[in-house]
């Protein structure tokens, strides 16, 4: 099949490749613009265009689609499919009425829940028990097309968002390839618009960590946002990023106020939620390296005495 592919970030590479390695014409793939990075703002390619240029596929990155010269420019292209992955771009209408065969967009996330931009860390942060990625015809509402394909997989108990995004990367995937060999006799299948839910995209604010919650819903907000935006929290007026921890072997002590440290377990600290404790593992000082909870512990010279809070409140 001729198609042109719309996709950005690394989540978007393995549907391109997979395409490509199933033998279809990729007239061209459609990206978002190249983007400063780093210390020095060097301008960056995003990932789907390296690997496009890499495969000498034409690759185009307007500003916006809603330009009458950008959609010429695809209808000169003439897709008969064209497959969105992440592309972080709206099609507006003239683009979705253009490819005979339509639009179709992996979107990772079991439909109609989790529609928008960040499903994936928000299965996690709200303790689901499995996400996957769904196939659907494209229109003119987010997320809103009927379904043709989907794909569910647990989430597993320590899964970060990170590792549950590759993981739903290589199935939405094979999920995109199952349903292009399927194309003209799979069902399209309206979404309930009763169950969906929104996935705003997440901000950094969003990486702060509320230790008046429980154990679990603490557990899941650090697993949520790891790698982005990251988990932290306050230490000494400090913010002290979190890039590993686990559930804590113990409860608190009884009138234990939530962000104190309550007790050491091979040295890790060990701090009081709502309910239940959380063990950091591997934190990160404010201007500082990253260390093991116990090195943080030693360097700190921190004992569980009830005299150590961690959050906004610690003076």
């Amino acid at each position: 099949m001729r198609i042109v592919f719309m996709g950005t970030p690394d989540f978007a590479l393995p549907s391109l490749q997979r395409l490509i390695d199933d033998g279809h014409t990729i007239a061209a793939v459609y990206c978002q613009p190249d983007k400063p990075q780093g210390r020095h703002f060097a301008l960056t390619p995003p990932p789907v265009k390296t690997l496009a240029l890499s495969h000498a596929i034409p690759v185009c990155q307007p500003v916006t689609l809603k330009d009458p010269a950008a959609q010429q420019e695809l209808a000169a292209f003439a897709p008969e499919l064209i497959v969105v992955a992440a592309y972080g771009k709206i099609l507006p209408p003239a683009v979705l009425a253009l490819p005979p065969r339509g639009c179709i967009n992996v979107h990772g996330s079991i439909l109609p829940r989790y529609r928008g931009a960040a499903p994936i860390q928000w299965a996690v942060i709200n303790r689901e028990a499995e996400s996957g990625v769904t196939i659907m015809r494209m229109a003119e509402g987010l997320d809103t097309g009927d379904m043709l394909l989907v794909k569910k997989t647990p989430i597993g108990p320590d899964e970060t968002a990170g590792e549950l995004f590759d993981r739903i990367a290589q199935l939405g995937a094979e999920a995109l390839s199952e349903a292009i060999s399927r194309f003209d006799t799979l069902c399209a299948v309206p979404q309930d618009n009763a169950l969906a839910c929104w996935a705003r995209p997440l901000t950094k604010a969003d990486g702060e960590i509320d230790w008046a919650e429980d154990r679990d819903a603490v557990y899941a907000r650090i697993r949520g946002v790891t790698p982005w935006p990251g988990a932290f929290t306050f230490f000494a007026g400090k913010r002290l990023k979190i890039h590993r921890a686990a559930p804590g072997a113990q409860a608190a002590g009884a009138g234990q106020l939530p962000g104190v440290l309550c007790a050491l377990e091979d040295g890790d600290p060990v701090v009081a939620c709502a309910a239940g404790t959380i063990r950091l593992l591997e934190v990160q000082p404010e201007g500082g390296r990253r260390m093991t909870g116990a090195e943080f512990v030693r360097g700190q010279r921190m004992v569980p005495d009830g005299s150590v809070r961690l959050g906004k409140t610690t003076d």
